[in-house]
């Protein structure tokens, strides 16, 4: 099956909301429902079939690491078992990445420098076990506190901004740290 991709960054209708939530549902996906109903608002593309069955989502929210000090799109994808294995998942975060790059070019000021992911699946880790993965263009960064991979993809001509504060952590005997 081949699917249809469809961008909708910042367009999403109660409607539409409403359409990837029972999708989510559905499929076991998200099972907090406080943490679907914000993650719906962030819906960056769908894929859809054929039929015009929703069969996959693309998500991001503007996060910072505290090792980048860097605003990125902290991204997330979930395809139904009828899209997985059929060769969509790369290609459909390329799309995901493009209308990211081209709303935050759009910006007066940029947001993000990139989109950061974080590696759920072991099949896909195992996959991309090199540093730089030629056509993925995402390069590993390090492991998560979860013990997942980071990687990076930095749109064209990312320019570094003002790095965030450091968060400051107190350590035993009164001094700080900064992480």
């Amino acid at each position: 099956m081949k699917a249809t991709f469809h961008p909708v960054w910042k367009q999403v209708t109660p409607e539409l909301a409403q359409e990837v939530l029972a999708f989510w549902k559905q499929h076991h996906a998200i099972g907090d429902e406080v943490v679907a109903h914000a993650r719906a608002e962030q819906v960056v593309c769908l894929a859809r079939d054929d039929a015009g069955v929703l069969c996959g989502v693309g998500t991001a929210v503007l996060k910072v690491l505290p090792r980048l000090r860097q605003p990125m799109y902290y991204y997330r994808q979930f395809f139904a078992k009828t899209l997985r294995g059929q060769q969509q998942e790369l290609v459909f975060f390329q799309t995901c990445k493009q209308v990211l790059h081209t709303y935050n070019q759009a910006l007066a000021q940029a947001e993000s420098l990139g989109i950061l992911l974080e590696i759920e699946n072991a099949k896909i880790a195992h996959a991309y076990n090199q540093a730089i993965v030629p056509g993925f263009d995402a390069v590993f960064i390090g492991y998560s506190p979860r013990g997942l991979q980071l990687r990076v993809s930095y749109f064209d001509a990312a320019t570094l901004l003002t790095p965030a504060p450091l968060r400051m952590q107190a350590l035993p005997g009164g001094r700080a740290a900064t992480r």
